[in-house]
């Protein structure tokens, strides 16, 4: 008598019965879950209008161009400040902090020029000079309100009147900003190699007074430098990081090829080739550590050296060779233990990669629909980043009345530059004036913008899941017609994929909109998680930050385990056509009949999958770092010079990693649905004459299957 497979459970549902007539993705569907479909295309009109509406109310130039103090850009074509490209500050000295600065909101006048000044000047000085060389004024004007041409009129007046700056300091521009020009010499801070200077009132000031209003900003100048040197080295070396990532396309498709005639010799290789890396790497990291930890200097710790933009700088410290022998121990460690823990069920993934490597023979065109779903998620980042742009930028100029008397009751309101010179402001807060403070409104549209950048959130994580979820159930639908195949290839139906996506089209969408936004909507909530924890970062409510800590790890449990059940339902939906909730109960009850297969078979082959695609990653890589090091002495002459060569190595191993990734993830969406497959195969059949499996012949012996019932080595 045949051995019963899948036992009735009271808690994991009852196993499918018997069908003769089933093979494989049923066709004679009806659309699922049509009201979650209704609301998704309503949602995407939806999305549109928002977009439309952004782009009437926003305008980029608000973010691309700086502003003035009357709200003008600053080197915006055909105004008058075309030429005028720079945002000077009358008084830097009033602005406390460098977010003020980059936010336009520093209580001095704001006024476009087409250069930062270059020298140290006062306009008391000017007029001094002024009676000997009128060209002190031709140079100082320049940096006075449009229309003012009075250099006699009295200094405290014009300070009262910000007709003109106070001072000068030798700046240079800096996000289109003009900033003093901080120069360290031998441990001392200077400008203009002066470490003092003269205000308008003759009193001799520190530069550092001048720091302590730009915190921050040296840093930031710092980074724009490695940033323009990273864009250098990116314009070298670009054709030869095409070469690399063309070299990776290469060597994928090439173990594409291999896994598909020589499936276990080469994740044998695999599995052997990275542990000798590994262990070639901690013999490495060894030697350099003996060899550091006698030297003088090599002692100091990485948070004592601080960041350095020269990585080589690190790799002259033991602890540093220390830190990566003790992770390459740890990572060799685990890898052996889990091949001698479970070596059995290594074998029977391969055995399944082996399979998908056939399936995957006879449907080639899977291979490139990941081009598909990455135009569909570029085409999503793309209108989500514009319309968040233009959401942003959205909104008229507010002016407020800007003061540096901390006594003024009107400092921080809201006034009308055309009439505040007839109001008392002026007279009740000297040297007041309406100066422009950021783009707003009080209108329905500008109250609501927070509302609307959420909203441009969710919609855009709701697509992006959307386009990964139709992407799954197409290879699901077309993996699965390989499977419940009786005779391979002559069952297959002719464009497997394409068929699969018309139907998941057709009569799905509903359904994978369902799953897509249950996920979107966890992804929000835990990015407004780790925004509340950036923002209690500095708190000391230590029983707030352990909650939140709780919340966002508990979040992060739900959205992979939600991941989870999402993928397998989206399989069930290709295979039988059913709603999300039926295909996600019928799944998780059909994974939990089999946890000990999804336990250890599905992990194992993800990790299996894994160590291929770090082996082309870091492969590649390898390569790279020998290239542009000029290790390799046949083509050292045609390396390019470089800042920083970790540039074009960490690029070209990254890109190396999205190409493995994109052609093993069809691998993976493939061992999911045959493993699905073979789940509900043994199920419904129990090997015998009347009821036959249909897993292919060498995944039923390396099962313990057979024809005639046999024990399960499961």
């Amino acid at each position: 008598m045949a051995r019963k497979t899948g036992v009735p459970s009271p808690y994991y549902g009852e196993p499918r019965k018997f069908d003769p007539a089933f093979r494989g993705p049923v066709h004679n569907r009806s659309c699922t879950d049509v009201l979650c479909c209704v609301l998704f295309i309503v949602v995407i009109f939806g999305y549109i209008a928002l977009g439309s509406v952004a782009w009437l109310h926003g305008d980029p130039r608000k973010v691309i161009y700086p502003t003035d103090s009357s709200g003008q850009y600053c080197g915006q074509k055909g105004t008058a400040n075309a030429k005028k490209a720079i945002l000077f500050y009358f008084n830097i000295l009033k602005c406390a902090n460098p977010a003020v600065l980059i936010n336009l909101q520093c209580p001095t006048t704001q006024m476009c020029v087409s250069k930062c000044p270059d020298r140290f000047a006062t306009y008391a000085d000017m007029q001094f000079h002024y009676q000997f060389n009128r060209s002190h004024w031709d140079y100082y004007k320049q940096f006075c309100r449009p229309g003012f041409n009075n250099p006699k009129k009295a200094v405290t007046h014009v300070l009262r009147d910000e007709d003109c700056p106070s001072m000068l300091v030798p700046s240079r521009p800096f996000l289109q900003r003009c900033f003093p020009d901080f120069v360290t010499t031998n441990g001392t801070l200077t400008v203009a190699n002066k470490t003092v200077f003269k205000d308008s009132l003759d009193v001799i000031r520190s530069v550092t007074e001048l720091k302590d209003a730009a915190t921050g900003i040296i840093s930031l100048l710092d980074a724009k430098e490695v940033g323009i040197k990273i864009v250098e080295d990116y314009a070298s070396s670009w054709y030869w990081i095409l070469i690399g990532l063309v070299i990776a396309l290469v060597v994928s498709l090439i173990f594409i090829l291999l896994l598909r005639f020589t499936a276990g010799i080469l994740l044998w290789f695999i599995i052997i080739g990275v542990i000798v890396v590994v262990a070639y790497g901690i013999w490495h990291c060894y030697q350099e550590f003996s060899i550091l930890r006698y030297q003088s200097g090599a002692d100091m710790t990485i948070s004592d050296l601080g960041f350095q933009t020269d990585f080589r700088v690190y790799l002259q410290l033991s602890q540093t060779w220390l830190v990566f022998l003790i992770f390459l121990g740890v990572t060799e460690a685990s890898i052996i233990l889990m091949l001698i823990f479970l070596r059995n069920r290594v074998r029977i993934a391969i055995a399944l990669i082996k399979e998908g490597s056939k399936a995957i023979g006879y449907i080639m065109s899977a291979l490139f629909y990941p081009i598909i779903t990455f135009f569909l998620l570029a085409v999503c980042f793309s209108y989500w980043a514009v319309t968040a742009v233009f959401l942003a930028s959205s909104g008229e100029p507010v002016y407020k009345v800007m003061s540096s008397n901390p006594d003024c009751l009107y400092a921080n309101q809201t006034c009308n530059p055309e009439t505040f010179n007839k109001t008392n402001i002026t007279q009740q807060c000297t040297g007041s004036q309406c100066s422009f403070a950021f783009y707003g409104g009080e209108s329905l549209y500008h109250r609501h913008i927070f509302i609307l950048q959420l909203s441009n959130l969710l919609v855009f994580l709701w697509l992006v899941n959307f386009t990964i979820a139709l992407g799954q159930c197409t290879l699901a639908g077309a993996f699965a017609t390989y499977y419940w195949a009786q005779k391979k290839p002559a069952d297959i139906p002719i464009c497997p994929v394409f068929s699969s996506f018309a139907r998941a089209l057709r009569y799905h969408v509903g359904s994978l909109a369902f799953g897509s936004l249950i996920l979107a909507v966890v992804q929000v909530v835990r990015i407004v998680l780790e925004y509340l924890d950036q923002k209690l970062k500095g708190a000391q409510n230590a029983a707030a930050r352990f909650l939140l800590c709780c919340l966002k790890c508990c979040f992060w449990c739900l959205e992979r385990f939600i991941r989870f059940i999402n993928r397998n339902a989206y399989i069930m939906i290709a295979i039988y056509g059913t709603n999300f909730c039926t295909s996600a109960r019928e799944a998780f009850y059909l994974l939990m009949r089999n946890i000990v297969r999804v336990a250890v078979l599905d992990k194992v082959t993800d990790f299996l999958l894994f160590l291929g695609k770090v082996l082309i990653a870091g492969s590649v890589g390898v390569i790279g770092f020998f290239f542009f090091t000029h290790k390799i002495p046949i083509v050292q002459e045609e390396v390019p010079v470089l800042h920083f060569y970790w540039v074009p190595v960490l690029t070209v191993i990254f890109g190396s990693y999205l190409i493995a990734h994109g052609f093993f993830s069809v691998y993976a969406m493939c061992v999911d649905t045959l493993f699905l497959c073979f789940c509900e195969d043994l199920e419904r059949h129990d090997g015998t004459p009347a009821k036959p499996f249909l897993m292919s012949p060498d995944l039923q012996k390396i099962l313990g299957k057979s024809e005639s019932p046999k024990k399960s080595r499961l």
